[in-house]
């Protein structure tokens, strides 16, 4: 099932929440739909690669667990609050990854979804506890153009 809260209109944050599951594809609709079409597909796979980590790495695919996920469009920014019920992780134990470099090597299993995370937003911030992810995203920027067209 999924919850939504309201449509973010202007700075207020709209809120949907569902069952941890990898089906995805609706609720990614969802958070997309506002973005711009030439934007749209490289912020789908980044929120896509976020909202499997909560429900899979946080949640451990636990059906009675939730992923919220909080989102605005602040003038030409658009931020997205994941949030999982999980025992959360320490953010000291990530690896430190350089987005302009290149992508961790193919035998390896851990990095290449938070080279993704770095490559699409402008800010990737966890809580403390490591339950909690923060995106941004800025749409309007002359100095990038999108990952994919």
């Amino acid at each position: 099932m999924i919850a939504i809260s309201k449509r973010p209109v202007g700075r207020s944050w709209a809120t949907i929440s569902f069952a941890s599951t990898l089906y995805l594809c609706p609720i990614l609709d969802l958070l997309v739909a506002e973005i711009p079409d030439q934007w749209q597909a490289e912020v789908r796979l980044g929120l896509q690669e976020a909202l499997v980590n909560a429900a899979k790495h946080g949640n451990k695919l636990d059906p009675s667990k939730t992923v919220v996920v909080r989102f605005a469009m602040l003038a030409d920014r658009y931020c997205w609050v994941i949030s999982d019920q999980g025992s959360g992780f320490s953010s000291c134990c990530l690896p430190q990854l350089d987005p302009d470099e290149h992508l961790p090597p193919e035998e390896s299993e851990c990095g290449r979804g938070l080279y993704i995370l770095y490559k699409v937003f402008e800010q990737v911030v966890w809580n403390a506890e490591g339950t909690e992810l923060s995106l941004c995203k800025q749409i309007k920027s002359r100095y990038r153009l999108p990952l994919f067209r």
